[in-house]
């Protein structure tokens, strides 16, 4: 199914939208990822899920990339023999490793490790940032505070360490079992919870073993700041918004959106912002202005993505969701201003043969009358440096490996289109031509460009540039070999 604009969306799964019926309708409606979370659900929910999601892509024949998102590490208070208490500015409160009810003074804090990593002055914030404390004095089993920003404390409460990197691994026993879990389930995409260095992203592909790609989620200000060695672990990135905005001062997020993005375009790995996008939608048919201007942002910057989260999972209106998404995409990308943006916020990188003919084919077919560019790939590199330049003509994916379609449908642009393997250049002209005129994007008397490394079948070797007639005749004509 062609897609009528660049970006993607990702569509969250969840009780509103397990059955078959209803997942179609999100595909037909836009959405080109679906995401699994696994902070909810059993096992056996999200197998059925992923088997529905497969019979989908069967069924309309375009393929269908399925993110599973780790939980991570949950940190939160114990309980309160009252059930909740009322902090007020001014006040002070302890944590300790106590296992007792807490009350009004004091509640168990069962992570040693926070206060291995706690200094005096470090702040802790309870229930998403509604309550701050600030650490005056701590040990390796208690953190003395005094309450800044007041608020009901209650059983279980989250809590976020935002000045410190904890000596956590970003896998939580249940995150390594739901992580093999997927893998051998079948997704395409991991993405990461509570990444604070490199080192968590090599863990979890180390325990992936290649069966799938790793997305990093950046939320933690830790993670801002060992940004570019993240980048550099990671297979793609997800901006989540949310504890971003509980741990950094909620103005520094939109500029922070905008630095992992551009970085993220730069290395040319897939980046998706999250978290809120159209977060009325869970209750309303209908979205805020401000919301639609928050996805149309996002799609000026560049997004690989954008995602849908309760309002797909959980919300009254899924299917409405991601068509009102798909069509500020669509009406973002006719404007003229997009095409200005875009190219004004392209980075040139001349590093590799493969880098220079990505960019001569974006620069060639925007300076001549050619209607698609047509990348032939194995790991799905070339398509993702194709994508990086975001030219204004659509990219088409070929490749005889469904693993490497799928996980390109996460990539801006990107069309993927299953091919048999070729062993010659000829062929795989011939077979961009037809991909080009079946679905859509030229006729017999149009041109395209084709990219593809030779030789056939090894990764990295991109190094061959052709422009070429979409009809078979003449490439026939014109290259007789």
């Amino acid at each position: 199914m062609r897609r009528m604009r660049n970006v993607k969306i990702v569509a969250t799964l969840g009780p509103s939208s397990s059955d078959y019926e209803t997942i179609r309708a999100l595909f037909e409606a836009g959405a080109d990822v679906f995401r699994l979370n696994m902070s909810h659900g059993s096992h056996e929910e999200q197998a059925a899920r992923h088997a529905i999601i497969r019979q989908v892509e069967k069924d309309t024949g375009s393929p269908i990339a399925i993110l599973a998102d780790l939980q991570g590490p949950k940190l939160r208070v114990g309980t309160f023999a009252a059930g909740a208490h009322e902090l007020n500015e001014g006040d002070r409160f302890r944590f300790d490793l106590d296992p007792a009810a807490g009350d009004g003074r004091r509640v168990s804090l069962p992570h040693p490790e926070i206060f291995a990593a706690l200094q005096p002055g470090a702040r802790l914030l309870v229930n998403d940032g509604k309550i701050a404390l600030k650490v005056e004095s701590c040990g390796p089993d208690f953190a003395e505070c005094v309450v800044l920003t007041g608020g009901t404390i209650s059983d279980r409460k989250g809590v976020n360490v935002p000045d410190v990197v904890l000596p956590l691994a970003a896998l939580s026993e249940k995150d390594r079992a739901d992580l093999d879990f997927a893998c051998e389930l079948g997704v395409d995409w991991l993405a990461l919870s509570f990444v604070q260095r490199p080192e968590d992203v090599t863990e979890a592909r180390a325990l992936a073993k290649g069966r799938a790609a790793i997305l990093s989620k950046i939320e933690k200000p830790a993670a801002v700041k060992a940004y570019d060695a993240i980048l550099a672990a990671s297979d793609g990135i997800m901006v989540a918004r949310g504890d971003l905005g509980v741990e950094l001062p909620v103005h520094s997020v939109p500029p922070i959106q905008k630095q992992l993005v551009r970085g993220a375009r730069a290395a040319a790995k897939p980046v998706i912002v999250a978290t809120q996008m159209l977060e009325s939608m869970i209750e309303s048919p209908m979205p805020t202005r401000a919301e639609v201007s928050d996805v149309a942002t996002a799609i000026y910057e560049g997004a690989d993505a954008v995602m849908l989260s309760a309002e797909s999972a959980a919300g009254s209106y899924p299917v409405e969701a991601v068509s009102t998404m798909d069509a500020v995409a669509q009406s973002v990308e006719a404007d003229p201003t997009y095409r200005e943006v875009i190219e004004a916020s392209r980075r040139i990188r001349r590093e590799t043969v493969a880098d220079a003919i990505v960019a001569a084919a974006r620069e060639i077919a925007e300076a001549t009358d050619i209607h698609a560019i047509c990348c032939f790939t194995q790991s799905g590199t070339t398509a993702s440096l194709v994508a990086r330049e975001r030219p204004s003509v659509p990219i088409i994916a070929l490749t005889p490996i469904l693993a490497t379609l799928r996980r390109l449908c996460l990539t801006w642009g990107v069309h993927c289109v299953l091919t048999p393997p070729v062993e010659r250049f000829k062929m795989a002209v011939v077979q961009a031509a037809r991909a080009a005129r079946e679905r859509g994007f030229a006729s017999e008397t149009d041109q395209i460009v084709v990219t593809a490394g030779v030789p056939f079948n090894v990764r990295g070797t991109t190094n061959i540039l052709r422009i070429a007639p979409c009809d078979e005749r003449l490439i026939f004509r014109t290259d007789p070999e």
